[in-house]
């Protein structure tokens, strides 16, 4: 495993980039209605989960700190579900589309999870590099 430098070489900020990327694709076929709701709810909550992420790891010299960020990551990637679920009801995406995504955003969150359970790995690096 290559040494983590920046919190552009997690996996988990990697996915999140990518599927973001594919949410702002997706939503660019909602109806016209929903710009300034669904639309704008769905890119924003999968959008924050990196930038929760990007922050989290500039605090993991504080493990409550570094906790408390990639758990608000999580709460925004289970956001991003929720919105994904509105996009289903409103068939905006079809059910093979709602598993997709869901499913990519379901790994997200376990990912984020793991790295709360092993925030002591993750804060001993940030000792190290003091």
């Amino acid at each position: 495993m290559a040494a983590i430098k920046s919190f552009r070489d997690l996996d988990v900020y990697k996915l999140g980039l990518e599927e973001a990327k594919k949410i702002f694709l997706l939503t660019k076929s909602f109806s016209v209605e929903e710009r300034y709701s669904l639309s704008d709810q769905i890119r924003r909550s999968s959008r924050a989960v990196n930038a929760m992420v990007a922050e989290g790891w500039a605090r993991r010299r504080y493990p409550a700190s570094f906790i408390n960020k990639i758990n608000e990551a999580l709460g925004e990637a289970m956001e991003t579900q929720a919105w994904l679920d509105h996009a289903l009801a409103c068939s905006y995406i079809s059910d093979v589309q709602h598993r997709q995504f869901d499913a990519s955003w379901q790994h997200i969150g376990a990912m984020l999870n793991r790295m709360i359970e092993k925030q002591a790995d993750f804060c001993r690096l940030a000792a190290k590099l003091q």
